[in-house]
């Protein structure tokens, strides 16, 4: 997982970002335990009260859930994984089609350079 900041937000929410999209995409399993807090902070260079703030967010959103001695587990709920994705994938698009809408390309042209990038017709 790469950590890669930018200073437009705030970081504990770009952490959550990265954590949700790791959790959504597979890469942290169903259930699965989720690295400690020291270790997460190790590995993205932040504080630990700021994963902790990301991983809280992350909580609230049903997407983790924690085990009072044992640490923090992905959700094995894969309904609202399902749903997260679907409603990730929808901004990304939404953000694709505004941004070729600026440059003046309309729906269909956006569509066919998606097509001609990813290799299908």
């Amino acid at each position: 997982m790469k950590f890669d900041f930018d200073n437009e937000r705030p970081i504990y929410m770009q952490l959550t970002e990265i954590l949700k999209i790791a959790i959504v995409s597979g890469q942290y399993a169903l259930g699965s335990r989720l690295p400690s807090v020291r270790e997460l902070a190790l590995t993205a260079k932040v504080n630990p009260n700021t994963i902790q703030k990301s991983l809280i967010e992350l909580e609230n959103a049903k997407l983790i859930y924690t085990d009072r001695t044992n640490g923090k587990y992905v959700t094995t709920d894969d309904k609202l994984l399902a749903k997260i994705k679907k409603e990730l994938a929808k901004d990304i698009v939404n953000k694709y089609l505004t941004s070729m809408s600026l440059l003046g390309i309309n729906y269909d042209e956006s569509i066919d350079y998606l097509q001609e990038l990813g290799g299908k017709k």
